[in-house]
């Protein structure tokens, strides 16, 4: 791929620094993954700009986190924007820490997982007014969550029309199961709206990790960008967390080989420019 990449959706976490409950569970990537760590498995890419999306530490350590990942844009100014955490279900009184966070430059957007919490929690009146409130602050939001949860993310981005929302990871399709429906369609209808956006990225921890082949992502990347269209799509590489599956490089070759009826201009769009425009990057 010989065009200037920008990659929506990195993590680095340092377990020493703050914690990660959730990293117990996958001891393949249970250390610490910084920016150097990503130069490495980059070489040779032309990654110009990177947006930190928050790890899921401890709701305590969140704060940290933000604090963190300043200090390392410090030393690697790649990383342009900071996607952080905030309680969101606490309503109207999620302004303090919307206002907290305020008080850093490169955050540009907020996520709350909702993947992880039961039905109907992302359309819970408190919930809502919490997302209501990024507007505000000119703050995105960043939809994370898995496909039978659509349905509710519809529900709530016909409340927040004043937001900008992203969806991560496709919506996390079943693609192991090779089960297209009704994602497909929950996809179709979400992207009806103008303010959300998709990340391409996750696609492969959502296939099987040991054996997934380009042919089992490509109908769930044609269908994606089919539906929202070369404007709404970003890349994403869900680094460190695609190490479950593959390498950074891999995923970014099947990418842009699954993309080849793109133009070049659209590639640029689905490669670049979208984040930079989705998340206020310089």
């Amino acid at each position: 791929m010989n065009h200037p990449l920008v990659d929506s959706h990195i993590h680095f976490w340092h377990p020493n620094q703050l914690q990660y409950d959730w990293l117990a569970e996958v001891p393949a990537i249970n250390r610490p993954f910084l920016p150097a760590d990503l130069a490495e498995q980059a070489a040779g890419i032309d990654l110009q700009k990177i947006v930190f999306v928050q790890c899921d530490c401890i709701t305590a350590h969140s704060l940290r986190e933000v604090e963190w990942v300043t200090s390392l844009a410090g030393d690697e100014p790649r990383i342009q924007a900071i996607v952080a955490f905030a309680p969101l279900e606490k309503g109207a009184a999620a302004s303090d820490h919307l206002e907290t966070l305020s008080a850093y430059p490169l955050v540009k957007g907020v996520r709350r997982l909702i993947q992880s919490e039961g039905a109907g929690f992302c359309i819970q009146p408190d919930f809502v007014q919490g997302v209501q409130l990024l507007a505000g602050f000119g703050y995105s939001f960043d939809l994370c969550l898995l496909h039978h949860q659509l349905p509710d993310a519809i529900k709530l981005v016909e409340q927040c029309p004043q937001v900008s929302f992203v969806l991560d990871h496709l919506g996390k399709p079943a693609i192991k199961a090779g089960q297209l429906d009704p994602w497909r369609q929950d996809l179709k209808s979400l992207a009806a709206f103008p303010n959300v956006t998709c990340k391409i990225s996750g696609a492969v921890t959502e296939a099987d990790l040991a054996q997934w082949t380009p042919a089992d992502l490509q109908p769930y990347l044609d269908h994606t960008i089919e539906v929202f269209g070369p404007d709404r799509v970003m890349y994403g590489g869900d680094w460190p967390v695609s190490l479950l599956a593959t390498t950074y490089q891999t995923w970014l070759e099947t990418l842009d080989a699954a993309t080849a009826g793109l133009s070049a201009v659209e590639k640029e769009k689905l490669f670049y420019h979208n984040a930079c425009a989705f998340y206020k990057l310089l």
